[in-house]
């Protein structure tokens, strides 16, 4: 991937948890209970495979794999750090964020679950629609 693809998608995975940041508002979804952000979770769960596919089949099927690899990396590293500095410095809370704000924490490898397995699938799996060189 070039230098470039990595700042596009370090300044989405940013944009993205900047606006989940922002709908959680108040106290960062904790307003809600335990079942809401349960059905949350799950209901979020198939919508982020299914751009995973998108995104991921549009590469090249030789880069797919590795591609898949660093969509999950920059959908999860990052987002520890801003959680971190947010959750854990800002708040107080330290490391224990990670049980307080246990709906971010299955976040950190969701993406790990989801999107290298569909690297690997959709590089054996020829596309029926085609796909196009999304690399730059």
């Amino acid at each position: 991937m070039r230098a470039r693809s990595h700042v596009r998608l370090l300044v989405l995975a940013t944009l993205v948890w900047f606006g989940f940041w922002l709908a959680g508002l108040p106290h960062y979804y904790r307003q809600y209970s335990t079942a809401v952000m349960i059905a949350f979770c799950v209901a979020l769960v198939p919508a982020v495979a299914w751009l995973g596919v998108k995104v991921i089949g549009r590469r090249r099927a030789e880069t797919r794999r590795t591609f898949a690899v660093w969509l999950a990396f920059y959908f999860t590293v990052p987002l520890v750090i801003y959680d971190y500095l947010y959750c854990g410095w800002y708040l107080g809370q330290g490391w224990r964020f990670l049980a307080a704000y246990w709906y971010l924490t299955i976040y950190y490898v969701i993406p790990w679950l989801v999107f290298v397995p569909i690297g690997a699938w959709l590089t054996r799996a020829p596309l029926s629609h085609g796909a196009r060189n999304a690399d730059s």
